[in-house]
């Protein structure tokens, strides 16, 4: 069956200029050849540290950036470098919530409009119909329908959130990009929040690329787990065998910063040491290994990274600075019974 969404070692670089002329000098590797696939009402969660290229491969994936290389396909079609022209009738299918809703919504706009607006853009429905259309999707987000003629500086943060809720749902999409949707949010109404995403998706099979930070939030919305780190994936797999098992030594990190509500309950925290690598010069080899100055630093440049699958369904990448030695025996083992040319899943 064909996935939904299927991306094939997309790279999305900023170019780095300087000097009297602006000649480029260098380019910000943000996304640094990731390939994932999502499939019918399906949530992927895609978490990370900050500035580890997450919101960039979801405006790529939407196409509000453009890929430097790589492929993106959408039910099977190429969209990768598609013209404005021929994206319009494509964007019906995929949408976007964004981080901030306080920055996401025109101030100058009523909630109708705002609601309204892709249905005008797209040419769906007369008047009477769009506004049946707006006060079904305020009903449906939980608002009031007199929302509708209020202005979106008027409402709080979460309700903000809702209001770009209803306006990602207009147009019956397939695919949402979450960005980062309940970080902008307390506690309290980040439940609510993922409660109705997961409400929405029961209702309307729509799939999710949620991303965040916070491994806790993704637990109970994501079927599977990508974990991102300097612009690349460094494991992937089933949500509940990322939370029972994590293999990277990245992965175990985040978890391990994970709060309990037990306080008998003790975690160890793994402190991070060294600076997180910069994207305009990553290291030849393991950017893990080098920002922890791992012994084995040296012996990965140069050396094949990619995912590989240690267990059904479950991907790692190959790097022997971040695994077990247990692991890393075993991937060298597939790899060598692997028929040549090896490729990362």
């Amino acid at each position: 069956m064909t996935p939904l969404l299927s991306i094939s070692d997309l790279r999305v670089h900023f170019p780095v200029r300087g000097g009297v002329l602006l000649r480029q000098t260098g380019a910000v590797r943000a996304v640094d050849g990731v390939s994932l696939e999502i499939a019918n009402s399906e949530t992927l969660g895609l978490v990370g540290e900050s500035g580890c290229g997450k919101s960039t491969l979801g405006k790529a994936v939407v196409r509000l950036l453009k890929p430097t290389s790589g492929t993106i396909l959408h039910r099977g079609i190429d969209v990768t470098h598609a013209s404005q022209r021929s994206m319009r009738p494509l964007r019906r299918d995929f949408q976007m919530i964004f981080q901030d809703p306080a920055e996401s919504l025109d101030p100058r706009m009523s909630v109708r409009s705002i609601i309204e607006e892709p249905l005008v853009i797209h040419r769906l429905g007369n008047r009477a119909e769009r506004i049946k259309r707006v006060n079904g999707l305020l009903d449906r987000v939980g608002l009031p329908v007199s929302a509708a003629d209020r202005y979106s500086f008027e409402f709080s943060g979460g309700q903000r959130q809702r209001i770009g809720i209803a306006r990602a749902l207009a147009l019956n999409p397939k695919l949402i990009v979450c960005d980062e949707p309940v970080s902008a949010l307390d506690v309290s109404i980040q439940s609510q929040i993922l409660n109705l995403l997961v409400e929405l998706q029961r209702d309307f099979g729509l799939s999710y690329l949620f991303i965040a930070h916070d491994l806790s939030v993704v637990k109970h919305i994501s079927d599977r787990v990508a974990v991102m780190y300097l612009g690349k994936i460094v494991e992937l797999a089933p949500a509940e065998t990322i939370y029972r098992d994590p293999r990277h030594a990245y992965t175990k990190a985040l978890l391990s910063a994970i709060p309990t509500p037990d306080p008998r309950v003790r975690r160890t925290k793994i402190l991070l040491e060294g600076d997180v690598p910069s994207p305009i010069d990553p290291p030849a080899g393991s950017a893990f290994g080098h920002r922890t100055g791992h012994p084995r630093y040296a012996e990965t440049i140069g050396m094949d990274l990619g995912l590989a699958e240690i267990a059904p369904g479950h991907h790692v990448a190959a790097d022997p600075c971040c695994l077990s030695e247990e692991d890393w025996q075993k991937i060298r083992e597939l790899r060598k019974t692997a028929a040549p040319p090896f490729t990362a899943a």
